[in-house]
């Protein structure tokens, strides 16, 4: 049994950057250390982040009770209100959202203070996506999320009605596929055709998919590992089963089912979020 890895996989520099900065400020801080929501889709991560003493708590939290803690900004980013009201109250703010996450945010902020519709394509309840909504709903004319292309031709329709003469423009959540994405233009572009569709997809995303892509085609089966709410890592999971080959997505290596030994050739991905030891330790379990 050989077990193949994917060119590229496991952590992004997004991932890597926010881990280092919330486990610094857990080692120097001296007080509490919190995340706003988990920091990173992967439970195992998460399990690593709590025995450095890092709790998670959720957007609702009442934030007068952070007074003096820490306070990381998780990686997908967060609504710029509530880190306003943060430190407003006096926690102290750890601001790890990824770099090209940051980029997106100001860049629809940038657009929706020019009076663009703003189009998001990705799912509306990631974090990713609710944080950059933050950013444009007080200014722009009309804004909405949309996961796929009948989401986007019903809200261009919508807009269109109000408005035929609208200026839009359409982002992506980073970890979004290049197809999904231009397919979500497309259907907008029917009726705004002069839409603006800004390049937000990152590298990273793009590198392991095309990297899994590569890979397929010398295995019999592919593995898929991360965290099962990680979005990057559920899109790996949705080429591999495109592929037509048996595939799974697990967590750690315990969760291998017995129908996969009998496959001569594995090939193995993970998500932006996975750890290497994670990753090892998929590739030294004999099958």
């Amino acid at each position: 049994m050989q077990i193949i890895k994917a060119k590229v996989l496991g952590f992004c520099m997004g991932v890597k950057r926010a881990l280092e900065m919330a486990i610094t400020e857990a080692q120097s801080s001296g007080g509490s250390v919190f995340t706003i929501g988990p920091l990173v889709h992967n439970p195992n991560v998460l399990a690593d982040l709590k025995s450095h003493g890092i709790e998670i708590i959720e957007n609702d939290i009442d934030t007068t009770e952070l007074k003096n803690c820490s306070v990381i900004i998780r990686a997908h980013g967060i609504n710029p209100l509530l880190e306003e009201k943060l430190h407003n109250q006096g926690a102290k703010i750890i601001d790890a959202t990824c770099p090209k996450v940051k980029k997106s945010q100001l860049k629809a902020q940038e657009l929706a203070r020019l009076g663009y519709s703003i189009f998001l394509a990705g799912e509306a309840k990631h974090a990713e996506i609710e944080g950059i909504l933050g950013y444009v709903k007080d200014t722009a004319p009309f804004y909405c999320a949309v996961s796929n292309t009948n989401e986007a031709e019903i809200n261009a329709s919508r807009l269109y009605e109000n408005n035929k003469n609208a200026k839009t423009a359409l982002l992506g959540q980073t970890t979004i596929s290049e197809e999904e994405y231009h397919e979500i233009g497309n259907a907008i572009k029917k009726y705004f055709p002069n839409l603006e569709i800004i390049d937000t997809i990152c590298a990273a995303t793009t590198e392991r998919q095309k990297a899994l892509k590569e890979l397929i085609d010398t295995v019999e089966a592919i593995i898929i590992a991360g965290g099962k709410d990680s979005a990057n890592t559920r899109r790996l999971f949705t080429i591999a089963q495109e592929s037509g080959k048996p595939c799974i997505l697990i967590e750690n290596a315990n969760e291998i089912p017995t129908a996969f030994y009998k496959y001569k050739t594995i090939g193995l991905s993970a998500g932006a979020s996975t750890p290497d030891s994670i990753i090892n330790e998929i590739l030294q379990t004999t099958l």
